[in-house]
């Protein structure tokens, strides 16, 4: 049977990828047993029932006015063959004129976005603007206004831009993602497929999802109905506040299957005036990668429960190392707040002020331990294999490293031992592990050799995971808890 292909689609319509679209909202209803049937024997329910139904028609009237859509055009190269003629044309020094074509050609694109003041300003996806050249605002009483970006955040696909109305708009009141539960009514408005002012809802699917889609990670996910050109248009919960903005689907097909991503508006508050005012973002920078806490990790660290978030590699001289942190720690604290999990301290910092000092709370070697940190700026950047491979029941090709690779690898001399192959379904594979991985320690012991990597493995007990040091292909370096002993 042919596979589907799944795929997160974050673009706009122009693309033909897709921007997602939900809502959101609260209303517990409660509905009891049908008081009588239809013709053919379904059930049906009583006037008093279908009055306990929600209808979001006052709603969607009174919201539907802050609703924008918006088009762009972006001028992109275009690849073409070289048509010129060559030294084989059969008549040397003689060639017809051919006509050349454009090297640039102009894309089309549309979204949704949402008015928040009155004098103009609008809320979308950095996507849905990114690249362009012209941008059409067009209101929901069919008036166009010409539009400028004011700034954008790609970490976040956030983007602001202002129009100049001739007249007060109606804007859109922010409210609070962090109210949100699970199962709460949702309703988004969006312009999908160019059908503008389209009504969609449904429900509060998730919410903190991670998907891919950058160190930002903490969507909303709902089942409200949304489709390319949703991109940028805004959650309302019932209350008339928008509590999110649409950004990504979850798809087979690139159309909609009912799991969609939002932007929570409580992330967005705080960058808004930054782009307003100076374009882009300044984020606070702790200088750590750090990586999930799994339940085999969690083992080999002494941990009562898998939480936190564990630093896999440091920046030299970056701010935690400069006060003190190592590879190894687990952060269970962050200026006063509580991190359950590794995806929740990048947003945290970066929301954290430049030169601040803050009390950073680890675990190490079973202890715990409180270090100060002045927080800094982050700043925005964006194997050779040979013979002698040795297998192991772990599920992993080892290979000593040649002297000649060390130079080609960056690697200091006797250390690591080079990952060759891992075997699919292997306890290497389910912990992460990839070819061209370097292990540099195993359970906190550093190893040089394939022999030290079978030495210090043989010593794991049988009820414990063993703990592996890995540096990566990009210089990054991760933990890895294997969970099966060698047989």
């Amino acid at each position: 049977m042919k596979s589907l292909k799944t795929v997160i689609v974050a673009t706009a319509l122009a693309t033909g990828l897709v921007g997602g679209g939900f809502a959101i909202g609260r209303a517990n209803q409660t509905l009891a047993a049908p008081a009588d049937v239809h013709e053919n024997g379904s059930p049906a329910l009583s006037g008093a029932q279908r009055m306990s139904l929600p209808s979001f028609a006052d709603l969607a009237a009174r919201v539907s006015p802050t609703v924008v859509n918006i088009k762009v055009t972006s001028v992109e190269k275009a690849a073409f063959p070289d048509q010129s003629f060559g030294e084989d044309f059969p008549f040397p020094g003689f060639g017809f004129p051919v006509p050349q074509p454009p090297q640039q050609f102009k894309r089309q694109g549309a979204g949704s976005g949402f008015i928040i003041r009155k004098d103009g300003v609008i809320l979308t996806n950095n996507h849905v603007v990114e690249n362009a050249q012209q941008i059409t605002v067009t209101l929901a009483d069919k008036k166009q206004y010409k539009a400028k970006v004011l700034g954008r955040d790609p970490k976040t696909d956030l983007a602001v831009i202002k129009i100049d109305p001739k007249s007060d708009l109606p804007a859109a009141a922010l409210g609070s993602s962090d109210a949100l539960r699970v199962g709460d009514w949702v309703m988004a408005i969006g312009n999908p497929f160019g059908f503008s002012n389209t009504v969609t809802t449904g429900i509060v699917s998730a919410k903190g999802r991670t998907i891919g889609a950058g160190p930002y990670d903490s969507f909303i996910q709902t089942d409200a109905p949304i489709n390319p050109g949703n991109s940028g248009g805004p959650l309302f919960n019932l209350a008339g506040e928008v509590v999110g903005i649409n950004s990504a689907i979850y798809s087979q097909s690139g159309g909609n299957i009912g799991i969609g991503f939002a932007i929570p508006i409580d992330l967005v508050k705080g960058l808004v005036p930054q782009l307003e005012t100076k374009g882009t973002i300044t984020r606070g920078w702790l200088g750590v990668s750090v990586q999930p806490i799994t339940e085999e990790l969690a083992r080999s660290f002494g941990l009562e429960k898998a939480q936190g978030a564990l630093v896999g590699d440091m920046s030299t001289k970056g701010p935690a190392d400069k006060a003190g942190i190592k590879r190894g720690d687990v952060i269970v604290s962050f200026d006063g707040k509580k991190i359950a999990d590794s995806s929740s301290l990048p947003a945290i910092v970066a929301a954290t002020p430049i030169g601040k000092t803050v009390q950073v709370e680890i675990m190490r070697d079973g202890a715990m331990k409180t270090v100060s940190v002045a927080i800094g700026k982050l700043n925005d950047r964006t194997a050779a294999m040979g013979p002698g491979q040795e297998k192991s029941a772990w599920g992993l090709a080892l290979q000593n490293i040649r002297p000649e690779d060390r130079t080609h690898m960056n690697l200091p001399a006797k250390e690591g031992v080079l990952v060759q192959a891992v075997v699919p379904g292997s306890p290497a594979a389910d912990a992460g592990m990839q070819p061209g991985d370097v292990i540099l320690q195993v359970n906190k012991v550093p190893v040089r050799s394939v022999k030290g990597v079978k030495q210090e493995a043989a010593k794991t007990k049988s009820d414990e995971p063993m703990l592996l040091l890995v540096r990566r292909a990009d210089g990054s370096t991760m933990f890895a808890a294997l969970s099966h002993n060698i047989g």
